[in-house]
């Protein structure tokens, strides 16, 4: 074939990348800022991708669901290496994977058997009893339910402190869910759990989760959606609030190209 008369490589944009790994437009934008994949834009900023990108996303898609690796075990894993435990961030505390063990084996529990339990494989809840990372927002929910706590509780945010938390000391959650920050606006056990929220671009609970109680959001900065009961969906932009009932199941993502920061409080205690 004439050299002018080559045909440019297949590209494909978000949505249609997306689609062939199985995940969300907003989970592409997510991997992007962990460093997992990085398209090529056009000259209008519009992210494509080439069938090598497709098939690292699919790779990418595999190791986090079936593998339920966390980012910087991918990142091994993609490069041919051992998936190594990803480092403590500064604010992670670094007791959480030991205490989930603790809880487990003291409801007499073999890791196969939580993980049928809870419907997530025996890979991810190892990976998170070994590192305090990997798993999505919905399903720390999930095992802190299991467990008979919550994740306020499992956070810490239980033990006694003062009525005033200054903006540069809050502590934070360990949290194990990639793109998810979450601060503490009210130390010790109170009857509200008052919490900001910060969500990196395409963060998302990846399901749907409820519990006891009543829940208030306020959006501060980006764009926020949530769907309420699998079919009522909210979206919100900075200034918008939100009330509903805990038990309604609710997921969320954040639907921006930037961070996403809300308050949000949860009443009582129950989350």
């Amino acid at each position: 074939m004439p050299e002018d008369m080559t045909p440019d490589p297949p590209r494909y944009r978000v949505a249609e990348a997306a689609r062939a790994a199985g995940v969300a437009p907003s989970t592409l934008r997510l991997w992007e800022t962990q460093g997992l994949i990085a398209p090529a834009r056009l000259a209008s900023g519009q992210r494509v991708y080439s069938e090598a990108d497709v098939e690292r996303l699919c790779r990418i898609a595999f190791l986090r669901r079936e593998d339920g690796l966390n980012p910087a075990a991918i990142r091994a894993a993609l490069a041919g290496d051992a998936p190594a435990p990803a480092p403590s961030s500064p604010a992670a505390a670094p007791d959480l994977g030991p205490q989930l063990r603790r809880l487990r084996l003291a409801r007499g529990e073999t890791l196969e058997q939580a993980a049928a339990a809870l419907s997530v494989s025996s890979s991810a809840l190892s990976t998170l009893e070994r590192t305090g990372a990997g798993v999505s927002f919905k399903t720390l929910h999930d095992i802190a339910r299991h467990y008979g706590t919550t994740v306020s509780s499992l956070s810490g945010q239980d033990a006694p402190g003062g009525a005033v938390v200054r903006a540069g000391a809050r502590r934070h959650w360990p949290m194990p869910v990639p793109g998810v920050t979450v601060e503490l606006l009210a130390e010790g056990r109170n009857q509200m759990d008052c919490h900001l929220f910060r969500l990196a671009p395409g963060a998302a609970s990846e399901g749907g989760y409820g519990h006891e109680g009543e829940e208030f959001l306020h959006l501060l900065e980006g764009r926020f959606r949530i769907v309420l009961d699998g079919t009522e969906a909210h979206d919100l932009g900075p200034g918008d609030s939100l009330y509903f009932a805990s038990k309604r199941p609710h997921a969320w993502m954040n639907l921006g190209e930037g961070e996403c920061v809300l308050i949000w409080v949860n009443t009582p205690p129950s989350f």
